[in-house]
């Protein structure tokens, strides 16, 4: 098939019900996400090769059942011979894979189409009727947190909605599933957003914008530009966050379905179609008849607090996700309720324990600098455990901005040096300890040790790695994990 043809098939492929029969399909990865997508296009009757460089097992046994095609190869330093014989007419690409991969340089010179999975999911988004909204969720940090409050809130309205995307449902699989839903809410990482294309989402918003996954996109300015993608198309509300200009900047530059509203969060004193906060009221603004006026009282910071949710990071994100779900016409009542019922994450800002008059606080999922940051804000008089891969992360700022909290650092993780070198230059009196050990088992420990020995009375030991950690650990999980078990093996041992 010429080029024209193939993009005249693939412009077709709008829907489930649009003929996928035969189509080539390439699927790099076997994750969650490549497999789902493997799943997806057999069902619909395409001819699918997997290409991986690793994947479990039961990963490669379930390739074979549902009818797909698997090449493991551990360095892929080019395309396999089985996929350059298949001709592929697609390429969908997990997010692992950077865009100068030399798999998907072979697929650029040779003209062959690089989706997504959430590409895919928006095209087969009718295979249960009448297809769902979606509200779309990106940023620097917060999605996770403000997915799950928009869901949440969803549901307290009466509505089938289910959090998926990057945050761990993957989205192929909730539009295949079953019983069908009013509203999906989507997390997309920059890397998802980078090859899709066609979205057009109900609402959408990004929450921050800050450096990070420098090494997958190249430059700031590509990682900003995939981030901006969640706007376009957007049909009634986007959302951004007031304090952040970039995030407004993206909305006065997308292309938006006409009528769609520019929704501002932020913890100031809300404008005309915003949320925000008043004498520690949170306040809807925005959607309400009388907004030039009066202002819709949601909950308030000291609530909120009680609850664990005070923090004002975590705040803003509840006024994110608050906007998310008015625009969706979710009522105050119902919002309240969800907000008395919501807890966070594990891994985010989680107390695992307080001995001595000294807080433990597992943050492990700050896996940049800027949710380092928040984190560190919500605290004084911290000893931070600090360190792992920085992703070509400039952690300097961070270090400047925060000293001023510290009590000591403890530094772990293979990128140490940068951030030794930040503290000798913007923070030489704060004291620094470094756990030189490699095993998994032994840095969480030492590092344990080595906080609890700075540590004084109303002090917080805080996790806030700045860094992902798979230079050490299987993912944030498995480092969050490890540091509440150190805690708690350190202080049921009496400190010693």
């Amino acid at each position: 098939m010429d080029s024209a043809g193939l993009t005249e098939r693939l412009d077709s492929l709008t829907s489930w019900h649009s003929d996928w029969t035969g189509l080539r399909v390439g699927v790099l990865g076997l994750g969650k996400t490549g497999f789902s997508v493997a799943d997806t296009l057999v069902e619909l009757g395409a001819r699918v090769l997997v290409v991986a460089q690793r994947a479990d097992d039961s990963q490669v046994q379930l390739v074979g059942v549902i009818g797909a095609e698997l090449v493991l190869d551990a360095v892929l330093d080019a395309p396999p011979t089985a996929l350059v014989e298949l001709e592929p007419e697609l390429l969908v690409v997990s997010p692992g894979f950077h865009p100068d991969h030399p798999v998907l340089l072979w697929a650029a010179a040779a003209g062959i189409p690089v989706w997504g999975d959430v590409e895919l999911a928006w095209r087969l988004r009718d295979k249960v009727g009448t297809p769902a909204e979606w509200l779309a969720v990106t940023g620097t940090n917060g999605k996770t947190t403000t997915v799950q409050l928009t869901a949440t809130m969803l549901v307290a309205g009466g509505l089938r909605a289910a959090p998926c995307g990057n945050i761990g449902i993957p989205i192929l699989d909730a539009i295949r599933d079953p019983q069908g839903f009013d509203v999906l809410v989507v997390e997309l990482s920059s890397y998802q957003l980078h090859s899709t294309f066609s979205m057009s989402p109900f609402s959408a918003v990004c929450l921050n914008l800050a450096e990070d996954h420098l090494d997958w996109h190249g430059s700031f300015e590509a990682y900003a530009a995939a981030k901006a993608r969640v706007y376009t198309k957007t049909k009634v509300a986007c959302v951004y966050n007031r304090s952040d200009e970039r995030t407004q900047s993206m909305v006065e530059e997308a292309e938006v379905v006409e009528g769609a509203r520019a929704i501002g969060f932020g913890l100031g004193v809300p404008g005309l179609s915003d949320l925000g906060v008043v004498d520690g009221i949170l306040c809807d603004r925005a959607f309400t008849d009388d907004r030039r006026t009066t202002a819709l009282e949601i909950t308030t910071v000291t609530a909120l607090a009680e609850r664990g949710l005070g923090a004002p990071h975590t705040v803003a994100n509840i006024l994110a996700a608050c906007a998310l779900a008015r625009s969706f016409g979710v009522g105050i009542p119902a919002i309240r309720a969800a907000l008395a019922s919501f807890e966070l994450d594990h891994h985010r800002i989680e107390p695992v324990a307080t001995a001595a008059g000294v807080t433990w606080v597992n943050d492990s999922k700050a896996t940049n600098a800027h949710a380092a940051n928040a984190s560190l804000g919500a605290f004084e008089n911290i000893v931070w455990i600090a360190g792992g891969l920085l992703k070509g992360v400039d952690v300097e700022p961070l270090v400047k901005a925060r000293a001023g909290k510290l009590r000591a650092v403890v530094l772990i993780g293979v990128d140490r040096e940068a951030l030794r070198k930040a503290f000798e230059r913007h923070a030489p009196e704060v004291p620094l300890f470094e756990v030189t050990a490699v095993e998994t088992d032994q840095v969480m420990p030492t590092a344990v040790r080595l906080a609890a020995a700075q540590a004084a009375p109303g002090d917080v030991v805080l996790l806030a790695p700045a860094a992902a950690s798979m230079d050490q650990f299987v993912d944030y999980q498995g480092r969050g994990d490890s540091f509440a078990r150190a805690v708690r093996e350190y202080l049921g041992g009496g400190g010693s």
